[in-house]
């Protein structure tokens, strides 16, 4: 039966396979020279593309694309973890109130109305700075007036400030307020999320956990449960990334006191979206 069962599986699928060749088109490098470029640059971690495929030319005689190693490179070639140590932004984010972090997005109200949210934060306590939010249009004006309300009431200012390539972050006013408050600017590397990993993990928190699941109807509105949920992120959302502390703890370099199992309660968090226990 189970023979009967190929023979007939076989024929419908020889019945409605499409009959159509596959068009003719070139024909990637073959395993013996994926082998050679990826061991090159496992042996050689500094060379790049080009230098790469100069260097197989050269040996091997096969003229290649420095394109085409660089999509091998990405298909084949994973570098390990921790074999570089950590990234320049990484390594300046380790010492306290050294580099905070910026960023803009974008959120519709009930009214389809478009509010844009400035989120600063600190790098190394993963401690939300402020929020602040410009309805409709943002200019350097607005974009002054956004981050200066953010910072008003921080106790101290950074040393740096990154922010990624957006065309807003380039406005003459801009850079002139910073240039004001003695804060130097560290642009990101273009078209890389991952140079600027904490503000965008941040976002997609404050997307997933607030905006995604709670309403707002204006730019009153939307600030007020964004201050809200600034509380509960700094003070009370535990963080894998800290060894499951709070950015408070973690900027305060303390711990918090232990509750017991016997008398505690539940409070709410912003407005009832989320119960933790507390003490009683």
């Amino acid at each position: 039966m189970r023979f009967h069962d190929a023979l007939v599986k076989r024929k419908y699928r020889r019945l409605f396979t499409p009959k159509r060749q596959r068009k003719p088109g070139p024909k990637g490098p073959g395993p013996e020279l994926v082998a050679a470029i990826v061991e090159m640059k496992r042996r050689n971690p500094r060379f790049g593309c080009r230098r790469i495929a100069q260097q197989i030319a050269l040996v091997f005689g096969v003229e290649i694309d420095k394109d085409v190693v660089r999509r091998v490179l990405a298909k084949h070639c994973r570098p390990t973890g921790g074999s570089d140590g950590p990234s320049w932004l990484t390594f300046l984010g380790h010492a306290k109130d050294s580099l905070w972090s910026v960023d803009l997005f974008r959120c519709e109200s009930l009214i389809l109305k478009t509010n844009w949210v400035m989120v600063v934060m600190d790098q190394f306590t993963r401690r939300i700075i402020g929020f602040a939010v410009q309805p409709g249009v943002v200019d350097g004006a607005a974009l002054c007036r956004m981050f200066n309300q953010v910072i008003a009431g921080a106790p101290t200012l950074p040393q740096r400030l990154s922010s990624d390539h957006d065309p807003l972050f380039k406005f003459h006013r801009w850079q002139a307020n910073l240039r004001i408050l003695d804060v130097m600017e560290i642009k990101t590397v273009p078209h890389v999320p991952l140079s600027h990993p904490f503000v965008e993990r941040l976002i997609g928190t404050v997307r997933r956990e607030l905006l995604d699941q709670v309403p707002f109807w204006g730019a009153s509105d939307l600030e007020r449960k964004l201050l809200q949920f600034k509380d509960y992120y700094n003070d009370d959302r535990v963080h894998a990334s800290l060894n499951g502390r709070t950015p408070i703890c973690k900027a305060a370099a303390a711990s918090r006191s232990l509750l017991l199992l016997r008398d505690y309660q539940w409070r709410s968090h912003c407005r009832g979206l989320y119960q933790l226990p507390a003490a009683a």
